[in-house]
């Protein structure tokens, strides 16, 4: 029973803190920060900027709800929006004309497309480094599959003219920095044009069928599905068509960056190029979304497991469960992707030998045969990218 109590803590423990905190007075006062409409069991990690992250049960759908997507904010949101007399600016070194649409422009001017992309931020899963990343302590519920609606980024940017040495593209929103101080700004990413100008690279005004919520970026914002979710720019008003690598607020030092070679846990190194890398693609993760941890199961009866699986640029290609940590694993039935830079749907049921404590591990593995780690993988300062095996617990009684 002790050793069973123990076991079972690994999973519930980390949700029973979180509950605990919500519910603390100094944390949640009478008025909850989260937005209207927003699932009251998001878990918050800061008010200020405010973020917020999804249990994993929560993130069954296989279009992620408006109600359950995380938030993840630099700064803070504006406070006045006028949509009327929303612009976007096309400018920088290798643009070649400064262009400014209205959102009626955009709306009228290019064809509309709509994709179910994967927003996933690049701290998500941080709690679980020793020591602990520098950020909020996401574990694993910085993640989402909307459906987005817009026109192709690569038509508006073509509108205006691309020069031949164009390299990267910098956003930028209105959003203000937690400082308050005047052009200060908060965040301030981008991508090589070789991201900006696929297919799936989204101006967006609709989510999931409707005006995109304030919280989230209304009433327009840049999509780049499978990469960092903080290239995705959010209250965008401006885009920069950059001749060098956008050096924006947030691409410098280590912000959703690594180490270019391997360093040991806690180690200090120099925050410059020759030390790190930015990060673009994520890598290969899946989610178990149901059941939800803790379930028990009546001895002999096969267990329902669900969830989904997502990998960058490429393609989940097999994915395998495990209830004996790892010795065996069992294949999945794993969906197509609706398109590039959507998740996968997986399923499969699963047979327990006995009564007692199991631990259901899940495992995807992508196109290129790179398999997530059993374990956490190798630390860097900003805790990124730590796309480990998901398990949850069950008892079979």
């Amino acid at each position: 029973m002790a050793a069973f109590t123990w076991g079972w803590g690994l999973f519930a423990n980390r949700t029973v803190r979180a509950a605990q905190k919500l519910a603390s007075p100094a944390t949640l006062p009478d008025k909850s920060p989260l937005p209207a409409g927003k699932h009251p069991d998001l878990i918050l990690l800061s008010d200020k900027p405010l973020n917020a992250e999804t249990p994993p049960h929560l993130l069954d759908d296989a279009v992620t709800p408006a109600d359950k997507l995380f938030i993840r904010n630099n700064g803070l949101e504006p406070t006045t929006i006028d949509v009327k007399t929303w612009t976007l600016t096309i400018d920088g070194e290798s643009v070649k004309k400064n262009t400014v649409f209205t959102l009626e422009d955009l709306k009228k001017k290019f064809k509309h497309y709509t994709y179910q992309l994967v927003h996933e931020c690049a701290g998500n899963g941080r709690s679980e480094f020793s020591p602990a990343g520098r950020g909020n302590q996401w574990t694993t519920g910085g993640v989402g599959c909307c459906e987005w609606t817009g026109v192709r980024l690569r038509d508006v940017l073509e509108a205006a003219g691309i020069k031949d040495d164009a390299v990267y593209i910098g956003y930028y929103g209105k959003d203000t920095h937690l400082s308050g101080k005047p052009g200060e700004v908060p965040i301030s990413r981008g991508v090589p044009m070789r991201k900006a100008l696929e297919d799936e690279a989204l101006i967006a005004w609709a989510m999931n069928g409707k005006d995109i919520p304030l919280v989230h970026g209304y009433p327009l914002r840049v999509l780049f599905g499978g990469w960092p979710a903080s290239t995705s720019g959010k209250w965008l008003t401006r885009i920069s068509i950059r001749n060098k690598v956008h050096d924006g607020a947030k691409m410098n030092g280590h912000d959703y960056r690594l180490p270019i070679h391997p360093i040991a846990p806690g180690a200090r190194i120099p925050e410059d190029n020759e030390h790190f890398r930015i990060i673009e693609a994520m890598p290969v993760k899946s989610l178990i979304t149901y059941p939800k941890t803790g379930a028990q199961v009546a001895t002999g009866k096969p267990l329902e497991v669900r969830g989904h699986a997502w990998v960058g640029d490429l393609q989940v290609k097999e994915m395998h469960t495990s209830i004996d940590f790892g010795a065996t694993w069992q294949k999945c039935t794993l969906k197509e992707p609706r398109n590039r830079n959507c998740w996968q749907h997986w399923t499969t049921q699963i047979n327990f030998p006995d009564k007692g404590y199991y631990e259901v591990w899940a495992r995807a593995t992508d196109s290129n045969n790179k398999m997530q780690p059993m374990l956490v993988p190798a630390w860097n300062p900003g805790g990124y990218l730590n796309n480990a095996c998901h398990r949850i617990a069950v008892e079979i009684i």
